[in-house]
């Protein structure tokens, strides 16, 4: 996607309705065995990156992780980067209009994953989907999967829900496209906070810096459990959000499968 027709869509970006948001988050996945061009294979393993130096954005402040991590997501997928703080701006409220509304007397600043997915596809980076998987390791294979298949990359919901990180790529044992026995060595990351980190989680890895398991493990850990101030009030929102609760959370790219309408289904 080109930086002029990205900033026409930031211009003309409208919210999703519920129905719309559903369908998208509910689409079939398909396995396929294309996968994008630029890997590497060694008798070790496997390799993928597919963001390149320019792709990295650094958050403005310290809420708009979700829209820097957008705006990466859209560089390395698209032709040219985009690093500029006003579409940034533009990305986070549009995460968080798509976010749901919050609970009476609550003005939220930062913005859901549920934003960030709906976000992605309402500007045609997608489609995007919400995954909760029940181990770290299930987790970086469904990442790693969709990368290798779709070429795009995937978001990763850190912190326990209150940070957003991207995968760009991944090393595994196999070729995720040759074969399902693969186990991922190390995730390809970009943490929008960077240099920073936290006191409380860690320090932020380099951008494009492959890390193990373990060491991603240590603030890659399952979405918090209960209500809070900026939770979601709506309860459509509110059911998809509790579904992911005490999973790890990630946003996966995935190839819709399309049933014609005419097509009969055998009984």
């Amino acid at each position: 996607m080109s930086r002029r027709n990205l900033v026409r869509r930031l211009r003309s970006v409208r919210p999703l309705g519920l129905a719309a948001f559903a369908a998208a988050a509910l689409a079939i996945v398909a396995p396929t065995a294309a996968g994008p061009p630029s890997t590497s294979a060694a008798s070790s393993g496997f390799r993928l990156d597919l963001a390149q130096s320019g792709d990295f954005v650094a958050q403005t402040n310290f809420v708009q992780c979700v829209g820097a991590s957008m705006q990466m997501m859209l560089n390395i997928a698209g032709t040219q980067d985009d690093r500029t703080a006003a579409t940034q701006r533009r990305l986070q409220g549009l995460a968080r209009t798509l976010s749901g509304p919050a609970r009476a007397g609550f003005e939220r600043k930062g913005a859901s994953v549920r934003g960030w997915s709906a976000g992605l596809n309402q500007l045609g980076g997608g489609p995007y989907r919400l995954v909760g998987a029940s181990s770290l390791d299930e987790a970086l294979r469904l990442a790693a999967g969709a990368i290798r298949r779709t070429g795009k990359p995937v978001g990763l919901l850190m912190w326990a829900g209150r940070h957003a990180w991207v995968m760009s790529g991944f090393e595994a044992t196999s070729d995720p496209a040759r074969t399902d026995d693969y186990r991922v060595t190390r995730a390809i990351v970009l943490d929008p906070l960077y240099p920073y980190g936290s006191g409380r989680w860690g320090a932020s890895p380099r951008p494009r810096q492959a890390i193990t398991p373990a060491t991603l493990g240590r603030q890659f850990v399952p979405r918090r459990r209960g209500t809070w101030a900026g939770a979601v009030a709506d309860a459509e929102a509110a059911a998809t959000m509790n579904a992911l609760a005490g999973t790890y959370v990630i946003v996966v790219p995935y190839i819709p499968v399309y049933v014609p309408r005419d097509r009969k289904i055998p009984v």
